[in-house]
């Protein structure tokens, strides 16, 4: 099932939102009904707010004063978050045995007012925020809900900032404007990235990716979308996994690259990259198929040292690629050292660039890019080789180490870590 956190200030439109979704077909878990409903009288939840924060929290007819606890506790970080800890852990419980009765295929979207703050999205597929300028939402604050400014206000200032909730999000729904607008947002977002990925998911299978090469400008948010992924991707798979790395063109600042995020997991070996196939798989990361190693260059030719397993992101909306290496082998040092170099050089980042953008015009009618990157081999062999060589042994330049990995400890740097692997299809 695809997984969706569903998030958004107060008075930002999230509901309007998880009702058009609903329609749509998603399965809605919604975090402010079950954090009612694990107050009801009687409950175990109940007991513990009356007993942290006393009975008159309690109405006449013994059932929970909300508007009286909310006075109580919003303005006060202690006991806002004496409160969280009761109701937080029960609404999870509760949401989890919700979403696991979902059926295969479904869209399971979770709406959950604090999502940023408690730290769960890396635990979704994908993370939507609902967003409103502060204004905005204090003005509907004051016409739906008879508050006043400094209650508004007040109300804001106990969730995240805008600034953070924005930065956690993969899809951003602007409710600034007519309620008809964010409903066609919404409509579109469902037709265009959530049913296909999660019909991706249920078969497995990697978003299509058609056409030749589309260099784009440098996109600053490009290693905050990385770091999301990278986090998610370590929620999935805790086991075997011994890092994950932005590596490519868009983990190098200012340097033009086709929009597709590369990250590099490391393994201790290729028995590992099987063992993770299928949590990748239910992550979102199918296995491409057929593609088992790098292709060896001269400086290193035994192929048995060029194994990898390469992945890539069933979500239409965000091409990704997850290879998987060995630590200490020649692709995997090869990719840490070639970004890291392209970071340090600017003359190198231009040429590269211009590279590109000469293959690019090559491969523009292409369905595909693998032209495009077969081209590039004899410039990574020809001129980057020796230019990242130099620049290591000036450096002294080594790529990580682990220590309960001797692969990865005994790979070495040098020239031959700089020459020994190539991009494949790392760099883009």
């Amino acid at each position: 099932m695809l997984k969706i956190g569903l998030t958004g200030g107060i008075a930002a439109g999230k509901s309007m939102v998880a009702a058009r979704l609903r329609e749509l077909g998603a399965v809605l878990v919604d975090a402010d009904a079950l954090a009612r409903e694990v107050v009801e009288p009687g409950t175990v939840g109940l007991a513990r707010v009356v007993e942290t924060f006393g009975a008159a929290v309690l109405t006449a007819d013994g059932r929970l004063d909300r508007p009286g606890l909310g006075a109580l506790v919003f303005g006060n970080a202690e006991r806002l978050a004496a409160l969280n800890g009761i109701i937080h852990p029960l609404v999870r419980e509760r949401a989890a045995a919700l979403v696991a009765a979902a059926p295969a295929g479904a869209v399971v979207v979770q709406d959950i007012p604090l999502l940023v703050e408690t730290g769960q999205g890396k635990s979704f597929h994908l993370v939507i925020v609902v967003d409103a300028p502060d204004d905005v939402r204090v003005r509907r604050m004051a016409d739906h809900r008879r508050m006043s400014t400094d209650e508004a206000r007040a109300r804001m200032n106990a969730q995240a900032s805008r600034e953070d909730r924005l930065a956690a999000a993969d899809v951003v729904l602007d409710n600034s404007g007519a309620p008809e607008q964010l409903r066609h947002a919404v409509d579109a977002l469902w037709e265009e990235r959530l049913a296909p990925f999660a019909l991706n998911l249920k078969e497995q299978r990697i978003a299509p990716r058609t056409g030749g090469p589309v260099l784009t400008a440098a996109d600053p948010e490009w290693p905050a979308q990385a770091g999301r992924l990278i986090a998610r991707l370590r929620t999935a798979i805790p086991q075997d996994v011994l890092a994950l790395d932005h590596i490519g063109s868009t983990a190098v600042p200012d340097l033009d690259a086709k929009d597709v995020i590369d990250l590099q997991l490391s393994v201790r070996d290729l028995d590992a990259a099987d063992r993770l196939a299928p949590l990748l798989a239910d992550a979102g990361f199918p296995r491409w198929p057929g593609i088992i190693a790098d292709k060896p260059k001269p400086s290193h030719p035994d192929p048995a040292d060029w194994g990898k397993r390469l992945h890539g992101n069933a979500d239409p909306g965000r091409p990704v690629n997850v290879h998987i290496r060995p630590a200490g082998s020649p692709g995997w040092r090869y990719a840490l050292c070639f970004r890291d170099w392209l970071r340090a050089d600017a003359g190198a980042r231009a040429d590269y660039v211009a590279e590109k953008r000469r293959v690019a015009g090559l491969h523009g009618v292409d369905k595909s890019t693998a032209g495009y990157a077969a081209d590039k081999e004899t410039w990574f062999t020809d001129y980057a080789a020796p230019r990242m060589d130099a620049w290591v042994l000036r450096t002294g330049w080594q790529p990580p180490s682990y220590a309960d990995d001797a692969g990865a400890t005994d790979g070495g740097t040098g020239t031959d870590g700089g020459t020994a692997a190539g991009p494949g299809t790392a760099q883009s």
